[in-house]
């Protein structure tokens, strides 16, 4: 679903992604975990092409995103093309990122209707389910205002969901939240998993990369430095920084 190959990415003279091989098969959850400043979520954002790279290749897909290769040569997609190419990659931030002056149940018909022109009633009745799903049909009505934080985040996973993606990106979802609240966000993401939606999950929750990844990835230094299966990484890292950090946060 995702192949990256050797992918660069800098901000001016600052290089964050030095170079990133890595792949994610169909139906699997990668979860990358790493200190701050390692190029995680630079990374996720070049995924859907939020960020734009600076070298190397990333597919979705099999799609090339972002560019179109002819004769070995690499040029830009026009941004409607980009954004067509989005459509089947849904992303849920950190900070929740819902439209405050619209509803619950406006957020998540939003995208379906704006974008894939689906009728109100379909929008709306695809959106109750997932509302439901994440057990927030009975916040339909509310404002992000008046919900938690914990409530919003299953809000923003409903939205995602709502345009049918292929691949979930996940970007530290509960980083933002109080601990009692992380929870109920697993929960959703666990299910989603268990459903066999192809996830890649940014995030410092070492229980759930335990249980619910098929393959953590460590970064550092914007490379990877080590990945394999998430209880051989977490209770037998091979590389000396895997076992600092690991020291540190478990």
């Amino acid at each position: 679903m995702v192949m990256a190959e050797n992918v660069h990415k800098s901000f001016g003279r600052l290089e964050v992604l030095r170079g990133i091989d890595l792949e994610v098969r169909r139906g699997e959850v990668t979860c990358v975990v790493g200190p701050s400043g390692s190029g995680k979520s630079t990374f996720l954002r070049c995924i859907n092409h939020l960020e734009k790279i600076n070298g190397g290749r990333l597919w979705v897909n099999g799609r090339l995103m972002g560019y179109r290769q002819h004769r070995g040569r690499l040029y830009e997609l026009r941004d409607s093309q980009v954004a067509a190419q989005r459509r089947d990659i849904g992303m849920v931030f950190q900070a929740f990122n819902l439209f405050p002056h619209m509803s619950v149940l406006a957020n998540v018909v939003e995208a379906p209707m704006r974008v894939k022109r689906e009728p109100r009633p379909a929008a709306r009745e695809t959106a109750m389910e997932l509302l439901d799903k994440v057990g927030l049909a009975d916040k339909a009505a509310s404002f992000p205002r008046q919900l938690s934080g914990g409530q919003q985040q299953r809000v923003a996973i409903a939205r995602a969901l709502a345009m049918r993606p292929e691949l979930m990106l996940f970007d530290e979802p509960t980083s933002a939240l109080d601990p009692e609240l992380v929870g109920e966000v697993l929960d959703v993401m666990k299910d989603l998993a268990r459903e066999g939606m192809t996830m890649v999950v940014v995030t410092h929750e070492m229980g759930f990369a335990r249980e619910v990844g098929d393959s953590l990835v460590f970064m550092d230094g914007g490379v990877v430095v080590e990945s394999g299966a998430p209880k051989r990484v977490l209770t037998d890292p091979q590389h000396e920084r895997t076992q600092a950090f690991l020291s540190k946060v478990l």
